[in-house]
């Protein structure tokens, strides 16, 4: 019996090199969500996506947004929780304008950028808070991914927005109770100061509409229940569009770096608007169905027809569960994204 054995793949050069760039923008996300938070601060962790992507190439712009911008873009929701840290917070703005038509409109991602979360008042558990260093995996993620869009010089224009600030407990902070008002002017009852990343992503969506953009995708590291759900096995993905949710797929079968499918239906959104002193609540009226309450929330504040909102929770940490990653925090799933970013520049050529 004669037994054979054929490579997967190609072993071209151009094959090697792409797996290296991929790897390299996984790896850049890894670095800024293992980093202690005393040293990943929201304006370190701007400086370090601003040189990465300056060095990437020429066409880009990175606008590093002080707390006073912050105010007069009405962003409430965003300022509340930030205000509870003596850290300042910034919102993080970075151009690649890959398109030879300067006017292409973008596809838009948005990362949460908790860089440290300690609950707030509704303060964690102490085990294992540690992690919440990782709180800005989103933000992580999809900058990382457009670094490496960038080094690929891609025929297309994208934006990445990140609110960066920590959630911290002090006699500032938000109070479980507390009314805010974010950028679109919607009202919202914080019921809970733990369910943070959803109240600075509200104000980030809000802004993101205003650059017509092909694309709205969101990342976030936002909800336990989704790593109850799903595990590590893949990320959860929420979105109004079949289309989008293909691409995705398909994306993640070419990496590997799985994502599935969840529901957006009308039964959660109900949870969330049921207020007895706002507009939306931050928390589901009940305890179960945390990630497609918290989706949910999020939906009130798009209006765009192409959006997803990847809950990246359950895929944050690595213990021995994916054979080819370290121990502690794993970037996922930037190869994801740069592959459908790739692979959108393909079909809009």
């Amino acid at each position: 019996m004669t037994v054979s054995a054929k490579l997967y793949g190609s072993g071209d050069q151009e094959a090697w090199q792409k797996g290296v760039l991929f790897a390299s923008g996984q790896n850049l996300a890894r670095q800024l969500m293992e980093t202690p938070a005393n040293e990943m601060t929201p304006t370190r962790f701007a400086e370090i996506i601003e040189k990465n992507l300056k060095s990437a190439s020429s066409k880009t712009e990175v606008h590093i947004r002080p707390k006073s911008w912050i105010e007069e873009q009405a962003m409430g929701s965003f300022l509340s929780v930030a205000k509870g840290s003596d850290e300042p917070p910034v919102f993080l703005e970075i151009h690649y304008k890959g398109s030879p038509n300067a006017n292409e409109p973008p596809l838009v991602f948005v990362g949460k950028g908790i860089t440290f979360d300690s609950g707030g008042i509704s303060i964690k558990a102490s085990a294992n808070m540690d992690l919440m260093r990782a709180d800005m995996g989103g933000a992580a993620t999809i900058c990382s991914a457009i670094v490496s869009a960038a080094k690929l010089n891609l025929p297309i224009n994208i934006i990445g927005l990140a609110p960066l600030c920590e959630n911290m407990p002090s006699g500032k902070a938000n109070k479980p109770g507390d009314v805010v008002r974010a950028r679109n002017g919607k009202t919202i009852q914080v019921d809970n100061t733990d369910a943070e990343g959803r109240l600075i992503l509200a104000d980030a969506l809000c802004y993101a509409h205003t650059f017509n953009p092909k694309v709205i995708l969101n990342a976030a590291t936002l909800t336990g229940a989704m790593d109850v759900a799903l595990g590590s096995g893949a990320t959860g993905v929420f979105t109004n569009s079949s289309w989008l949710w293909n691409k995705l797929f398909e994306a993640s079968i070419e990496t590997g770096d799985r994502v599935w499918r969840m529901p957006l239906f009308e039964h959660y959104t109900r949870q969330v608007v049921d207020c007895q002193l706002a507009d939306v609540n931050n928390i589901g009226k009940y305890r179960s169905a945390g990630a497609c309450t918290a989706a949910a929330f999020l939906k009130e504040f798009v209006t765009h027809p192409k959006w997803a909102h990847l809950d990246i929770a359950g895929v944050m940490t690595n213990k021995d569960e994916v054979p080819y990653l370290r121990k502690g925090m794993t970037g996922r799933p930037t190869r994801t994204l740069i592959e459908f970013l790739l692979r959108f520049s393909r079909d809009n050529a």
